[in-house]
């Protein structure tokens, strides 16, 4: 299906020259003088390769075909991530360089968005945010708790992110999946 570059968005699958690519990044760039372009940093499928190309805004795209499903997340081993579908039951292994920078966020039975073109997973979108523990951090510092700086804590999936001087080791926090960042202390 062919789209205009300027709609393509980060987890598209285009097709090019007979590949398939999944979308990292895509900018629509407007410079004050000439053509605005979109910049789309982008990986091939098969191997793994990143490349990055720059299209004018409306210049046509292949959009490859795949479908999106809900799956469930299981284990990991030495194989690849284990998903289950939630209406056929059915498995589906996926490989590490597909899962990327999201494999921290995945916990038993996360549900998730695999993109799957001819049976094979191309892609997955975790949910925006996740809830994790606090496992290292610097105690709290009495009459901190209103300042505005955050200090560095280690969470239980093992990323580093920034929290208030009010949250302290064993607190459960809501992070972004995005970039690991804190939004709140968890309601539970």
């Amino acid at each position: 299906m062919k789209v205009i570059a300027s709609s393509i968005r980060k987890g598209n699958i285009i097709e090019q020259d007979g590949k398939l690519y999944v979308v990292l990044t895509a900018q629509n760039i407007h410079p004050g003088k000439g053509t605005p372009v979109s910049q789309i940093e982008m990986r091939r499928i098969s191997d793994g390769t990143k490349i990055s190309e720059r299209y004018k805004t409306t210049d046509q795209v292949e959009r490859a075909f795949v479908e999106d499903r809900e799956f469930n997340y299981l284990y990991q081993d030495g194989d690849g991530f284990h998903f289950m579908n939630n209406e056929t039951y059915d498995q589906l292994l996926v490989s590490a360089d597909v899962i990327g920078d999201a494999a921290p966020y995945l916990q038993e039975n996360t549900s998730v968005t695999l993109s799957i073109h001819d049976g094979v997973a191309v892609s997955v979108t975790l949910p925006q945010r996740v809830t994790l523990e606090v496992v290292e951090t610097e105690p709290v510092t009495k009459g901190q708790t209103a300042s505005s700086s955050y200090k560095p804590a280690m969470l239980s999936n093992g990323v580093r992110s920034a929290v208030p001087p009010h949250i302290g080791v064993g607190t459960r926090i809501v992070v972004m999946t995005e970039d690991g960042s804190y939004v709140e202390r968890a309601k539970d």
